[in-house]
């Protein structure tokens, strides 16, 4: 037997994820965003360019290949820069672009419970917009979608900033001093970040790391005057929007594009890989070649932890409950086309319907039609085939009644 891949899932059961699905579309209709899609291929490049040469998902996650051609093309590791690929790509002129997606994901990582090498996110994003108030009311948005439609309560919002370019070259420099103080007791990994990129040593999951960057230099207290007053801005905003949240001050992001706002939702029910949610202001256009840059906000919630997450509190989601099914039994093969032709009737009109055609003893046909969990029985044997009639079974009370073949569609209505 073939196994699937592994750090990938089958997923048997979509009534969550579609039930998820139907909430963020009905959810962001209301904030005016529009939905799109992007390809599952990109050039290799446009991530390169986006998430930086030193972060981990361009040095070892991606998924990628050459084609015959040339071209070295990869399974896209997340969405943003597609989407700001396709904003410059297709010219786009209304502005504040706000649209969202979902999709697979790709990554070569090392798979875990709440993390996958295929996994599924919904990416949002609102490209133009430099008011911090546009940051306030994603905020808004995205603590309503998770507490009022998805009844999550046990969850947080961490928030930092990262201020100009000139702030984090400021903390950059001092913190690049505090550590190498403590370069002997922090772990190999965070030696190499120190040198490449010094802010992601604060994504290191080493407890000892941890306790040492806790006493760390924090950006929020190098940021100009500029940005210190945008700071103070997004956080009396969202306590008018009565929005909670903590600052966590080694909250980075670990991508290179990310400036201003960053936050993460998190939940300690996931366990080690608590995120859900995360995302953060950017400026990622001249990066991918464009001449101007458009000051943007998004964001990318992981589908798979939300639905490990809801299913701690399965029972307070209004999940719709599937239609009625209808089993249509023929007694023999003499009465499968007329059994056809009924189920076609009752699927025009809009009735979940299956025929057990195969050749099955009566009772093996109800014991499946049980398992199926079919609410009725339609039965059609010779002498019902006859009469014109059929039997139909109440599955939950047992009781059987005959019924006009021309009446069946009024019965079910």
């Amino acid at each position: 037997m073939i196994a699937r891949v592994r750090g990938t899932e089958d997923i048997l059961d979509l009534k969550l994820h579609n039930f998820i699905i139907d909430k963020i579309r009905k959810h962001l209709q209301r904030y005016n965003f529009s939905e799109i899609q992007t390809p599952i291929l990109e050039k290799t490049e446009l991530f390169v360019r986006s998430l930086g040469q030193e972060t981990d998902v361009v040095t070892k996650e991606m998924y990628t290949f050459e084609t015959e051609g040339g071209d070295k093309i990869c399974l896209r590791p997340e969405a943003t820069a597609g989407t700001v690929r396709a904003f410059l790509e297709n010219k786009i002129e209304q502005t504040p672009w706000k649209v969202w997606s979902y999709g697979s994901m790709f990554r070569h990582e090392r798979p875990q419970k709440g993390r996958w090498r295929q996994f599924s996110q919904i990416n949002m994003e609102v490209i133009n917009s430099s008011s911090v108030s546009e940051d306030c009311l994603f905020l808004k948005m995205l603590d309503r979608f998770f507490s009022k439609d998805l009844s999550l309560e046990n969850y947080v919002l961490k928030i930092n900033f990262l201020g100009c370019l000139d702030d984090r070259e400021k903390h950059k420099s001092e913190l690049k001093k505090y550590v190498d103080v403590q370069k002997d007791k922090i772990c190999e990994t965070c030696l190499v970040r120190k040198e490449k990129n010094i802010l992601r040593i604060f994504d290191c999951k080493n407890e000892s790391c941890q306790k040492i960057y806790k006493d760390a230099p924090k950006i929020t207290d190098y940021l100009c005057s500029e940005s210190e007053s945008e700071w103070n801005q997004i956080q009396e905003c969202l306590d008018l929007l009565s929005v909670n949240y903590i600052h966590d001050f080694s909250l980075v992001r670990g991508l290179d594009y990310y400036n201003g706002i960053v936050f993460e939702f998190s939940s300690r029910d996931l366990g080690a890989q608590n995120a859900f949610c995360g995302g953060g202001r950017y400026e990622l256009a001249k990066a991918l070649g464009s001449k101007k840059e458009y000051p943007s906000i998004g964001c990318a919630i992981g589908l798979g932890r939300l639905m490990l997450l809801l299913e701690t509190v399965i029972e307070k989601l209004d999940i719709p409950n599937e239609k009625k099914l209808v089993a249509i039994i023929p007694m023999a093969k003499e009465q499968n086309l007329l059994s056809l032709l009924i189920a076609d009737k009752l699927q025009f009109n809009e009735l979940s319907i299956d025929v057990l055609l195969d050749d099955a003893s009566i009772k093996s046909k109800m014991r499946r039609a049980n398992k199926i969990g079919a609410s009725h029985v339609l039965i059609i044997g010779e002498e019902e085939q006859k009469n014109n009639t059929v039997s139909i079974k109440d599955m939950k009370t047992g009781e059987s009644q005959s019924v006009k073949q021309g009446d069946i569609v009024k019965y079910f209505k």
